[in-house]
């Protein structure tokens, strides 16, 4: 109940991603009942209703990635004082988030469910007849447990996976300061600072950008995530001299079926890796004697790295994907069916809107050092300066990674 009062009651921003999150849900849901349609109409032993489910990952993948960000920014589920006195800590908030996501992806369940037996006829209204039917499996009986155990994978995985996103971390301990470490004297008062964003891990630091500060600890992953997408490169290019065909939902044919398992390898790789890149751009924006405008945009993309990187990472992956598709593809006309458009449609989708909705979390999280840098008299054309800076710097280092990454994988499928 306390779940459903505090989803009524939010911002208008906020209750749009929550219906993004149902549609998305919706859409996945919907491809996993047309998959079990298939197997229906199709109950000789063969690979393609397999085929067809693991097609089907994607969908359900990026939807549960979509889902785990929007509930990370919810404001309902944040931490504020007094919260606690009344029995609201972070661990009650957490099960509350999870309770809220579950809710939001089975109601998207629930609308595929009904749109599905909507198509096949079982309920009142009109029928979806022709050549597309075979996935609706009309003239075979539903049966609802397998149904219904398709339809709650999106909305448990969503739902454990917020649990885990926004589960309780205790602090780490620090070492204590000695007096006069940092070349102040023991009795001198501490100096204002940010609560959060690109100098709060600086005590006693003022919030000057021209003070010179220790670098942000890099991320880690770069190393593994070189080596999965490497990995994956190379399975692609052994899948695609031979291989049984991977049958796509709606009529697209693609090439082999490990071609996908080595599409997967190579979302993971720069999933892993785009978090170090991202702190590497940071770095680089500060190198041979920063300006004020440089040090601050390459000071928060390196505290942003974590929050940022991982969704652009896939946002490239799933770039270079349709650049490689569309490379292979170039002089035909391949048949893109219902399914598989609404599947192209939901990956494409839940990355993009995942990515906005970590900008957006990361906005929120550096609010208290916009306030105070506001207050010391910074102008807003220089904030505004450092992020069109931080959004080109990315965009010249993961533009020219996604076109090499998509290149490389496309050069096997040509041959």
């Amino acid at each position: 109940m306390l779940a459903l009062r505090l989803a009524r009651g939010a911002h208008s921003l906020v209750q749009l991603r929550r219906l993004l999150v149902v549609a998305a849900s919706a859409g996945t849901g919907f491809l996993l009942l047309c998959t079990l349609g298939y197997a229906l109409a199709h109950p000789d032993p063969s690979a393609g209703a397999l085929l067809r489910l693991l097609w089907c990952l994607a969908p359900a993948a990026a939807t549960v990635h979509f889902a785990v960000a929007v509930a990370r920014t919810d404001p309902g589920t944040r931490p504020r004082p007094g919260l606690a006195a009344i029995g609201l800590g972070p661990g009650r908030l957490m099960a509350i988030s999870a309770v809220t996501t579950a809710l939001s992806t089975t109601l998207g369940s629930m609308l595929a469910l009904l749109v599905f037996l909507h198509l096949r006829g079982d309920l009142p209204g009109m029928s979806f007849d022709g050549g597309e039917a075979a996935f609706l499996a009309a003239d075979y009986p539903l049966p609802l447990p397998a149904a219904v155990t398709l339809l709650l994978l999106v909305p448990l995985a969503a739902s454990l996976a917020s649990a885990v996103a926004l589960r309780p971390r205790s602090p780490r301990p620090t070492r204590p300061r000695r007096p006069g470490a940092d070349g102040d004297s023991p009795h001198e008062p501490s100096r204002t600072r940010a609560k959060s964003g690109p100098y709060a891990d600086q005590p006693g630091r003022p919030l000057d950008p021209q003070q010179p500060a220790p670098p942000l600890p890099t991320p880690g992953g770069l190393p593994w995530g070189t080596a999965v997408l490497a990995a994956g490169l190379a399975v692609e290019a052994y899948a695609s001299r031979s291989g049984p065909g991977l049958a796509l939902p709606g009529r697209f044919t693609g090439g082999p079926a490990r071609v996908f398992g080595g599409w997967s390898l190579t979302a993971l790789g720069l999933m892993l890796a785009a978090p170090a890149i991202t702190h590497l751009c940071g770095r680089l924006l500060q190198a041979v004697r920063p300006g004020v405008l440089r040090l601050l945009a390459g000071r928060v993309l390196q505290e942003e790295a974590r929050r940022i990187g991982r969704p652009l990472g896939v946002v490239c992956a799933v770039a270079s994907g349709a650049y490689a598709m569309a490379t292979v593809y170039s002089g035909a006309r391949p048949s893109f069916g219902p399914l598989s458009t609404l599947g192209a449609l939901l990956v494409a989708g839940c990355t993009v809107a995942t990515l906005l909705t970590s900008a957006i979390e990361a906005k929120h999280a550096r609010a208290d050092t916009t306030a105070a840098l506001l207050r010391m008299g910074a102008p807003t054309t220089v904030l505004r300066g450092a992020a069109l800076l931080r959004a080109g710097a990315l965009l010249a280092t993961f533009g020219p990674l996604t076109w090499v990454v998509a290149e490389l994988a496309a050069v096997p499928l040509v041959r």
